[in-house]
């Protein structure tokens, strides 16, 4: 661990001006020196940095630190990079921290010179004779000479042994362990990357860790990979390295987002058309590891995918990774971009100007979640239409944070509501005209009114349906809402079904703009006075006890359903034991989750009911209290 007293040396030794200077343009003023802020835009001096005191602070943005914190707020560095590296500047060795620990740095540390070699290596060998395919390739990617230095392209040239033979001085296994040779039984080692454009992989300060090789003729071996990344070394974590991120972080700091691509030449073309700030994973998916290296920087970052199916299934597979870890103010945003077209593409097509309009309207996250989730499968039945739900809540389920968890199920469930329950324009039956005679109220018949009063005062099923029956008599507008969910219910359950048809019947008799309830008079009965559910309560505001009574009718909606698949999994037992199995436990679990569902609807009325016992009983007192 290190010391304070060791810090304060090492910033001692460090003249701050001379470490930010190599980054921005300073000018001298008196003791101190000045320049435009790196954090924030502007175009006069606010920035100062005081040598003899040891920071650096900005008048206008605020920002402020010593030459460490300029290495991780500006450049991007994990604490313990930056210390390393002002460390070699300061000539000071860096504590170890046990004696394993110093090992493993010695052993990564010969395994940079290896990786480095490697790099000089391959820029020189695309500058020979060797390298003209490799170099006529770059040139028809429209890269200039100075992207082309300024990311390291080189090349590895055919032979199983070109490397091997140029990088000897290195003992072989230590090549082995740098990912630069492969070594298999009763074999001898061999090249990893042949007849490929290099690309170095790099290392948040910038030192080479590893190498990407992209093939150039593909048609004489067609079943090698088009890229090709270094394995897993003591030097290199694909699943918690970056590439570009030593580039794109002070860009972003600059720029205020930060954008992730598919792939290191999507990089490329991005930074040759001016935007600097992009970065891609390694071939994998995001990692969690990478996401959180990504909010370290920007806490929206965005995610810009291929506009093709695999580009779509990236998107969701970065989506499932993130939910779980979000928090407040961090999240992602999403740009899917034209079918068929990659970053690099459109660029070329269209210019930079139409990357820029995308990038500028990217999704939320929740938006790309609802899109992906409702073009997933056909939505042709009631079944599919309770998955998407079902899909989606499994969604906001796994988010860790109980707040964010539950905004993304409200807003979620509003969604679907909205989707799968749509509201309709009806017109009232009649000749009425807009401007003529005000419409009579409808009333229902003796008979109507009897078959409602039978389902509401306990005669139908159970306290769901009657709950829900007497909600919708309560919010009429609620039942063209809920129509096409409550048709299917009607039809699948004989209990109740007289009464919803009823109660549909009615609502296209009734001027829904109102909001007035179908009401005694009218010759509907009262709703039960005793009720779990609050959206039965007078006092309730509307707006919630609406929401409230969706939930409601989705499960109500649900139940039969769940209830059959589980009698066919039962039925099932015979002829697939193993199957049915599976599948009842399966629906076992769902229907502990509906009940789950309903206890926390009744948890909610029961601790509204406490809070306005309390506020009576607190009233109450204070009254006796001014009466002494």
């Amino acid at each position: 661990m290190l010391s304070p007293q060791w810090l304060d040396e090492l910033r001692a030794r460090i003249t701050l001006s001379t470490v930010i200077g190599r980054h921005v343009r300073l000018q001298k003023a008196g003791r101190e020196f000045k320049a435009c802020c790196p954090f924030h835009d502007e175009k006069s001096p606010s920035f100062t940095i005081n040598d003899a005191k040891g920071f650096y602070h900005c008048f206008g943005c605020g920002a402020h630190g010593d030459a460490i914190r300029w290495m991780t707020d500006q450049r991007g560095l994990a604490f313990m990079d930056a210390v390393k590296e002002l460390a070699v500047e300061a000539g000071m060795e860096v504590p170890a921290p046990d004696p394993q620990s110093a090992r493993r740095a010695e052993e990564r540390a010969g395994l940079q010179d290896v990786t480095a070699a490697a790099q000089e290596w391959f820029v020189a060998n695309l500058g020979s004779a060797e390298g003209t395919a490799a170099r006529g390739y770059l040139a028809k990617r429209g890269f200039s000479s100075a992207t082309m230095r300024e990311f390291g392209f080189g090349y590895a040239p055919e032979g199983r042994q070109a490397l091997g033979r140029a990088l000897a001085r290195f003992e072989e296994p230590m090549l082995v362990e740098a990912g630069m040779r492969i070594s298999v039984e009763e074999r001898d080692p061999y090249d990893r990357f042949r007849d490929r454009l290099m690309l170095p992989i790099q290392d948040a300060r910038g030192r080479v860790i590893a190498f990407g090789g992209r093939i150039l003729d593909a048609e004489s071996n067609p079943k090698a990979p088009k890229y090709l990344n270094s394995p897993d070394t003591p030097l290199f974590d694909k699943g918690r390295t970056l590439y570009n991120l030593h580039r794109a972080a002070p860009a972003a700091r600059q720029s205020g987002r930060m954008i992730v691509v598919e792939g290191y030449m999507d990089v490329i073309a991005l930074a040759e058309a001016g935007i600097g700030e992009a970065v891609a994973p390694m071939g994998t998916a995001l990692t969690e590891q990478q996401l959180e290296l990504l909010w370290r920087h920007v806490e929206r970052p965005i995610l810009c995918f291929d506009g093709d199916a695999a580009g779509r299934r990236a998107a969701m597979r970065a989506i499932e990774r993130a939910l779980p870890l979000l928090r407040p103010s961090h999240s992602l945003a999403i740009v899917q971009l034209p079918s068929g077209l990659d970053p690099d593409d459109l660029l070329r097509q269209e210019g930079r100007q139409a990357l820029e309009n995308l990038l500028a309207s990217a999704s939320s996250l929740l938006d790309m979640l609802w899109q992906v989730e409702r073009e997933s499968s056909p939505l042709a039945s009631p079944e599919d239409k309770a998955g998407l739900k079902q899909r989606l809540l499994d969604h906001a389920d796994s988010i860790a944070d109980p707040d964010i968890r539950a905004l993304y199920r409200r807003e979620l469930t509003e969604r679907f509501s909205a989707f799968a329950f749509p509201k309709r324009e009806w017109t009232p039956r009649g000749s009425w005209k807009k401007g003529g005679p005000p419409r009579p109220a409808p009333t229902l018949t003796p008979e109507a009114a009897a078959k409602l009063r039978h389902v509401i005062s306990g005669g139908g099923r159970d306290a769901l349906a009657v709950a829900v029956i007497a909600g919708l008599a309560r919010f009429p507008d609620q039942i063209v809402r809920h129509e096409e969910g409550l048709s299917d219910l009607a039809m699948r359950d004989q209990n109740i079904g007289p009464a919803i048809d009823l109660l549909l019947e009615t609502a296209e008799a009734l001027d829904l703009s109102g909001g007035s309830p179908i009401s005694p008079i009218q010759g509907l009965p009262a709703p039960p006075e005793t009720s779990r559910f609050a959206f039965l309560d007078e006092g309730t505001d509307p707006v919630d006890a609406r929401e409230e009574l969706a939930e409601a009718v989705s499960l109500l909606v649900e139940r039969p359903a769940l209830e059959a698949a589980l009698a066919d999994a039962t039925a099932r037992f015979e002829s697939d034991p193993e199957g049915a199995f599976a599948e009842q436990q399966r629906l076992l679990r769902r229907k502990l989750e509906f009940e789950a569902r309903l206890g926390q609807m009744a948890s909610k009325r029961a601790s509204r009911a406490r809070q306005e016992s309390d506020s009576r009983s607190a009233d109450l007192a204070d009254a006796a209290h001014k009466t002494d």
